[in-house]
């Protein structure tokens, strides 16, 4: 007996010595699957390796840890990774899968549209999504959100030539901060 995918293209047609005798067709549809905390990347990994398509989408974010920035790579979704699969062939397996809290939508999995993944996967470069920088302009108001001066209100003056960093205006300290750019967003 042979395997061979049908002219569908999510299905497969079984043959035997005496010529094919039945296709069958999946409904491959995508579905989001929510894991326990920290679990998203082992159940990505054993519904990979049972041959489920899998997309578990990161982040390139920059953290302030130990009085310092540090680049670090997180889930986009916490505790959700999308998976394309038919529930009535798959369900049983991956609802029971380690990590696997449940399919969202529970006994009438949710599907998502393809529009979306394809979205997602348009934004990655492997398997993480850079966001983009904000630009800033002369005189807008921006508030700091890490660091020594958290939640402190400001302008934006200049950038720093040559340097990730930034001039701003400080309205509770009258004065002027140059403090790195990841740690400043639009008010």
């Amino acid at each position: 007996m042979e395997k061979n995918e049908s002219a569908h293209g999510y299905g497969q047609t079984l043959f035997f010595p005496a010529g094919p005798l039945v296709t069958v067709l999946f409904d491959m549809t995508w579905f989001v699957i929510y894991t326990k905390r920290g679990d998203e990347d082992l159940v990505a990994q054993c519904l990979l390796d049972a041959g489920v398509e899998v997309l578990n989408p990161k982040i390139a974010v920059i953290r302030y840890i130990r009085r310092k920035y540090s680049p670090v790579i997180e889930h986009l979704f916490p505790c959700y990774i999308f998976a394309r699969f038919d529930p009535v062939l798959h369900g049983h397996m991956i609802r029971y899968t380690r990590g696997v809290r449940y399919i969202v939508g529970r006994d009438k999995p949710l599907s998502v549209s393809p529009r979306i993944i394809s979205a997602l996967r348009e934004r990655m470069k492997g398997d993480v999504i850079e966001p983009e920088k904000e630009v800033f302009t002369k005189g807008e108001k921006v508030i700091i959100k890490d660091g020594p001066f958290k939640d402190f209100r400001g302008v934006f003056e200049r950038g720093v030539p040559g340097r990730e960093r930034v001039m701003i205006l400080i309205d509770a300290i009258h004065g002027r901060l140059e403090i790195d750019r990841r740690a400043v967003k639009k008010a």
